[in-house]
């Protein structure tokens, strides 16, 4: 349906993202702050690479062996502390009761209408027993609030997500979790489709729908974009939604994941989060993208697509935790009952909620045990059959000595468990020169032991010569993709500061972009203006994760990368 159809799928290709979100890792979608001014061909940056090499000092480091340890981290141990996500509202009751909730409504401005009504309730000075009551409320992303609720690392009394998804998913795990109310506010998942395609939809396919969508983007009629289910609500909802399109019997059956490849296929990009989707929306290269019904009622930029609903219904559930006391359920009660006072709802329809009142799923129930295989095929499959092979560059100059060097040991260490066995890695460290520590190898048991042990043995000193370690890693993957032309490539700096010896990024950024190698960057404690413009050349994103939260954000990043 477009021209550049072609062109788009191989740039979007490189926007997915990750992780967390990254959950915990303040994650920057970059735009074009890393451009070059002029691009060169891909003969031109093959030219030029070699040239670049000849002036970089690169050592190429025996690998060791070193036990490699299955789970030795458990899940609460990988989440940071509560106190990264701070409370939005902080009551003060002798009975309060603390709440998560999903951020679409407890954030800012027209997101924060639980907000606004958890201070309305403590304003009025309830009481029980001559007890002041109050709530508190943490807004927390989906999948980070599943993962603290489930690990037992920090358990609200009550919890209200987007959808009933989340809820089923936690039941699942054992956790004692009592749905109190079906609704507090109603929202709406939906596909956004310009309004020029979705005629061309209409007029190929006889309507427009989630499953004439799905077999549009399968035929290569359209470039769609959707979010990562382990992270995001709408993204969870549209991958069950698209399984059940494919088989409505049974949406892990083996007619559910072949659709699902296919379809998969054909798929430019993954975002890691709404905010990320926001961003690539903007840049107009999606025909169509998931998106909740509030947000799009509070985007005017939005104007110009149409809104299909999908999926199960974002009906914002209200689920208690644990035992509550009697008092405890008391005010979690009045304070369900206060969300639907007419005063609230009024507020809830002016911030864009309560749309599509009408709306009902036509998914059958299905249970949490489903859902996690569900987000399970989504890893296992979502690059359809091509292999994935990235190398990690890491920075082991003097300024990362101490708790920089530290968490990253720790940080790669941990996130290889989630690495796909099928899936080739290597490993390049850098100071004032560089060292090839892992060449490109599939990341079986016995390359995952010489990856942790050349991760174990790196120590930092010298200069910040990143970008000479960009220039290596690149040379490694395109070497790679000769060998396996279907190949998916990319590569993770990781560093704490700005470079200060070897080639610049200007040197290296017209070549990374003629490769189209995405290059995701995390920040450990770090100025990520830099490595935003790295990050940048091709669309990829950065994460900027302190010393508190690094473990976890990059099992997330790796979870859903690689």
């Amino acid at each position: 349906m477009k021209n550049n159809r072609g062109k788009i799928i191989a740039v979007m290709c490189l926007m997915a993202v990750m992780v967390t979100g990254v959950v915990g890792g303040g994650v920057l979608l970059t735009k074009n702050i890393g451009k070059s001014a002029r691009e060169i061909s891909k003969e031109e940056a093959l030219e030029d690479l070699p040239k670049l090499l000849k002036k970089i000092n690169i050592e190429t480091v025996e690998p060791r062996k070193a036990q490699v340890e299955i789970g030795a981290t458990s899940l609460a141990d990988e989440l940071p502390d509560i106190s990264k996500y701070p409370l939005s509202v902080r009551g003060d009751g002798v009975i309060d009761i603390e709440i998560f909730s999903s951020t679409e409504k407890s954030s800012k401005g027209t997101d924060g209408w639980l907000n606004e009504i958890a201070e309305n309730f403590n304003n009025e000075d309830f009481e029980i027993d001559g007890y002041d009551v109050s709530v508190s409320v943490r807004p927390v992303a989906s999948g980070l609030s599943v993962d603290y609720i489930i690990s037992g690392k920090y358990v609200p009394k009550a919890y209200t997500p987007s959808n009933e998804l989340w809820g089923e998913m936690i039941e699942a795990e054992g956790v004692d979790i009592n749905l109190v109310d079906e609704s507090i506010v109603s929202n709406t998942a939906g596909i956004l489709v310009d309004k020029d395609t979705y005629s061309e939809i209409e007029s190929k396919y006889g309507s427009v729908l989630i499953n004439t969508v799905i077999q549009a983007t399968i035929d290569g009629e359209i470039a769609m974009g959707y979010t990562n289910p382990y992270a995001s609500s709408t993204g969870l909802n549209f991958l069950v939604s698209a399984l059940n399109c494919f088989d409505n019997g049974d949406i892990l059956s083996d007619k559910a994941v072949e659709s699902f490849v296919e379809f998969q296929a054909n798929v430019p990009f993954v975002a890691y989060t709404t905010l990320q989707m926001r961003e690539a929306a903007e840049s107009g290269a999606l025909d169509a993208f998931i998106m909740e019904s509030q947000t799009v009622s509070n985007d005017p930029s939005l104007n110009n697509y149409k809104f299909i609903p999908f999926g199960v219904e974002h009906n914002n559930p209200v689920y208690s935790l644990g035992a509550l006391t009697s008092e405890e359920q008391e005010v979690l009660d009045m304070f369900i009952d206060y969300c639907k006072s007419s005063e609230s709802q009024q507020l809830a329809d002016e911030y864009g909620f309560n749309e599509n009142k009408n709306y009902k799923s036509e998914i059958p129930e299905i249970d949490g045990a489903s859902l996690v295989a569900a987000q399970k095929l989504w890893k296992e499959e979502k690059d359809a059959g091509k292999p994935v092979v990235a190398v990690f560059v890491a920075d082991t100059s003097g300024s990362m000595d101490g708790e920089p060097i530290a968490q990253l040991k720790r940080s790669l260490i941990n996130a290889s468990q989630y690495i796909g066995e099928d899936n080739s890695i290597g490993l390049v460290t850098y100071n004032n020169d560089v060292q090839i520590n892992l060449p490109i190898a599939k990341f079986d048991i016995n390359h995952r032991a010489y990856f942790t042990g050349a991760i174990e043995d790196i120590s930092p000193f010298g200069g910040t010569a990143t970008f000479d370690g960009v220039a290596v890693a690149a040379d490694m993957l395109i070497k790679a993709k000769e060998q396996n032309p279907d190949a998916k490539i990319m590569m993770f700096v990781l560093s704490d500061g700005e470079t200060n010896v070897g080639c610049s990024l200007k040197e290296i950024s017209k070549i990374i972009q003629a490769l189209e190698i995405p290059i995701y960057t995390i920040g450990y404690n770090a100025n990520l203006e830099e490595l935003g413009k790295l990050s940048a050349i091709n669309e990829a994103a950065s994460v900027n994760a302190d010393s508190d939260d690094v473990v976890y954000a990059l099992k997330n990043l790796f979870n859903a990368q690689v």
